[in-house]
């Protein structure tokens, strides 16, 4: 009976390793043909920002020259308990900052529902809301592409997630090659086969009647992936937009990252309690693929937990128990099956920076540190497991000034 859970686990994993492998093909060709819309919608953007001095000016200045009329986008910040110069500096800029303290509700999600409720009770009503980080950068064509989705018939569209530090650091370095793996191999796969994509927390644009029927409501860890699994569940599928990108600033050090990353994660726990069964049943009854595959993306927390434990197990078994004495499939398999397995995982990070195109020569000489950063994801998701319900929000802290044209003249 043993044996045939494990083997069952076994296979199950196998089974999500290569779906997600086999989908991530359908993002190697990159359509070129796309509608152009004139200007004519006009945007809230809103910037949600904690005590950001340091680079809330420059994301001010990289707003203001945007390839789109000035008349159509208005900036709100929302400085969120902050205690420093971040209000004052922006009004220095000339856009709005938008003042809450409540050190009760702390965090993104719950400064956002706070903005729009402000927003709504303004005179002036937008046709959509468009959602930055303090620490971004826009592409000067941001609102243009989203102008183009919406003209499209997109209600919620997520933008290309580049980083601009990937040289600062190996972490940061391996959080680059993360991003352009998933935006090439993850998002635009399943943009290519007009399925649901996923929010990814900045770079985000909403159709302002629907978070008018929706609310907003996503106050998790996480509510980027909570309000797409909500918006899902209405049959909403947000949509990616390849060429709009906005450029992320990455923590520089290990401890920040793991910070940052079991707060992830400890926010995946618990939207993939709350959202996954009603997702999945969804998906059985209306036989629907896209939300399965949201689904699946869902509960991945789990998974990796679920990977992370067996390895273990079948490793402890065969070191300290004159193993095996638990059921491997792998010891049933060829070897070289084994090791064409794990090198198309490896080199899937590879060919997503060489379609990429990425031009970073310190970021391929940080490749030889990439494999700790994925494995130290397994630690982590084991970690914010066991400390799932702890809902205090933790700021990641942003100290990187860099203006757009540095970040593209090192893009070449």
């Amino acid at each position: 009976m043993t044996d045939a859970i494990f083997i069952a686990l076994q296979l199950f994993l196998a089974a999500v390793g290569v779906y997600q492998f086999v989908f991530s093909l359908f993002g190697l060709i990159k359509r070129k043909k796309k509608q152009h819309f004139e200007p004519n919608k006009s945007f809230a953007v809103l910037v949600a920002a904690h005590n950001e001095e340091q680079v809330v000016g420059a994301l001010m200045e990289n707003l203001k020259q945007l390839n789109y009329p000035k008349d159509l986008y208005d900036v709100f910040v929302i400085c969120d308990n902050c205690t420093d110069r971040t209000a004052e500096i922006v009004r220095a800029h000339g856009m709005n900052a938008c003042v809450r303290t409540n050190q009760n509700l702390r965090g993104k999600g719950y400064a956002i529902e706070w903005m729009l409720k402000e927003l709504w009770a303004m005179p002036r009503q937008y046709d959509a809301v468009v959602m930055f980080d303090a620490d971004n950068l826009a592409d000067p064509n941001f609102l243009i592409e989203m102008n183009n989705d919406l003209s499209s018939g997109a209600r919620v569209i997520q933008g290309y997630i580049d980083t601009k530090n990937p040289e600062d650091s190996w972490i940061t370095a391996s959080y680059g090659v993360s991003y352009w793996y998933i935006n090439r191999l993850w998002q635009l796969s399943r943009s290519n086969l007009n399925m649901a994509n996923f929010l990814g927390g900045t770079g985000m644009c909403f159709e302002t009647n629907l978070l008018k029927e929706m609310g907003w409501g996503a106050t998790s860890l996480v509510e980027d992936l909570e309000f797409t699994m909500r918006s899902v569940m209405r049959g909403v599928y947000p949509k990616f937009n390849y060429d709009a990108k906005v450029f992320d600033e990455k923590p520089l050090t290990f401890k920040a990252s793991a910070r940052q990353r079991l707060r992830w994660m400890q926010g995946h726990f618990t939207v993939a309690r709350r959202y996954f069964f009603p997702l999945l049943w969804r998906a059985i009854k209306e036989r629907s693929l896209v939300k399965l595959d949201l689904a699946l993306y869902g509960v991945n927390v789990y998974i990796v937990l679920l990977t992370f434990l067996l390895t273990a197990v079948i490793w402890i078994d065969n070191s300290f128990f004159d193993g095996p004495n638990i059921a491997n499939l792998y010891g049933y398999l060829p070897l070289w099956l084994s090791f064409t397995a794990i090198a198309a995982n490896v080199f899937t990070f590879m060919i997503a920076m060489l379609l990429e195109k990425v031009k970073y020569k310190k970021v391929y000489l940080y490749l030889v540190l990439f494999p700790i950063y994925l494995l130290s994801w397994y630690p982590i998701t084991v970690y914010a497991f066991f400390t799932q319900n702890n809902k205090q929000w933790s700021h990641t802290e942003h100290t990187r000034v860099v203006r757009l044209e540095e970040v593209q003249s090192k893009q070449g």
